[in-house]
């Protein structure tokens, strides 16, 4: 299975070129960002170190398809989506947090719940819930966006007191995450999946706009439960049927690494890489309803730098 971890192009006018977590971002001018989104896969903030073949795809396709279908609700950075792994998208100012937002009690939540803490972000929790319980209305816990290293919780009045986004952004992108979410909530339910969480980012563009931007609602931004069977477990205090990354911190977590210093990411096998494939193209069935198209080319970079090279020329006629 074709699987790539790095690109390395050289765009016309391209004027600057940033490599995040799973994301390769080319500056075209002062007006496009051309991002590609690899096969690399983050747990704890740290890059693992084998790719897997078609979470590029899997990751891009979904965002399209969500920010397509929420741009009534918040513009996007969204210009075209030339190859199956590339978005092209306007240039924008990303506000420095990243909007979570949580209606179940799960992952990061639940594991400062279980260590006794009851207030997350700055919002207090009830005692007595357990994992995966349905919180009594989705919160919004926002984290820092390190550029480098590990994001970390803050609260909305950390926010504000230290200047981060001014009160009038910030209410607004509340406003916008609550919207997103329910009709996150909304598409799920259609699919007979549960949004657990998941997280938004935001930027501004030159002319003062709000934007969505990144990607939404994909398997690296949130967590899905299937519907079918989660009350019934929950009753029994089972674990839930899921479609996410968590999986993946999970089986980190069990062979002793949960990105702290010292610890050293376990092996990762050939057979253990295709089970994260297969459940990554199983949430892309399962959320979307189509079915997911492999893009087998033995030059997969030379398709992804071809495919650009076409959307720039067409944009630069415009």
């Amino acid at each position: 299975m074709a699987a790539f971890k790095e690109t390395h192009f050289q765009l016309p006018g391209q004027t600057a070129f940033y490599k995040g977590k799973v994301r390769d971002v080319y500056t075209i001018g002062n007006d496009y960002l051309v991002m590609v989104v690899s096969d690399r896969i983050s747990a704890f903030d740290v890059v693992l170190p084998e790719p897997i073949p078609y979470k590029g795809q899997v990751l891009n396709q979904i965002a399209a398809k969500f920010l397509s279908a929420t741009q009534d609700i918040v513009p996007n950075w969204v210009i075209d989506v030339p190859d199956p792994s590339v978005t092209i998208g306007r240039i924008c100012e990303p506000y420095k947090v990243e909007m979570v937002i949580r209606g179940y009690l799960a992952g990061h939540a639940w594991r400062e719940y279980q260590a006794g803490r009851r207030t997350v972000c700055g919002v207090s929790l009830p005692d007595g819930l357990q994992e995966n319980d349905k919180l009594p209305e989705p919160i919004i816990t926002p984290t820092t966006k390190a550029a480098v290293g590990h994001d970390e919780d803050i609260s909305r009045e950390d926010i504000l007191a230290r200047g981060i986004v001014s009160e009038p952004d910030y209410l607004q992108l509340e406003k916008y995450t609550k919207a997103l979410y329910q009709r996150g909530t909304a598409m799920a339910a259609e699919r007979g999946l549960i949004l657990v969480d998941t997280k938004y980012e935001f930027g501004k563009t030159v002319d003062g706009i709000i934007v969505l931007i990144d990607e939404i609602h994909t398997p690296d931004s949130s967590r899905y439960f299937y519907a079918d069977g989660y009350t019934e477990r929950q009753a029994k205090q089972e674990p839930q049927r899921q479609l996410s990354k968590e999986f993946v911190r999970k089986w980190l977590i069990e062979n002793g690494f949960q990105g702290k210093e010292g610890q050293q990411i376990p092996y990762m096998s050939p057979e253990w890489i295709t089970i994260i494939s297969d459940r990554y193209i199983e949430l892309y069935e399962q959320i979307t309803g189509d079915q997911f198209v492999k893009h087998h080319d033995e030059h997969i970079l030379d398709r992804i730098y071809n495919n650009i090279l076409k959307s720039l020329n067409q944009l630069s006629k415009k």
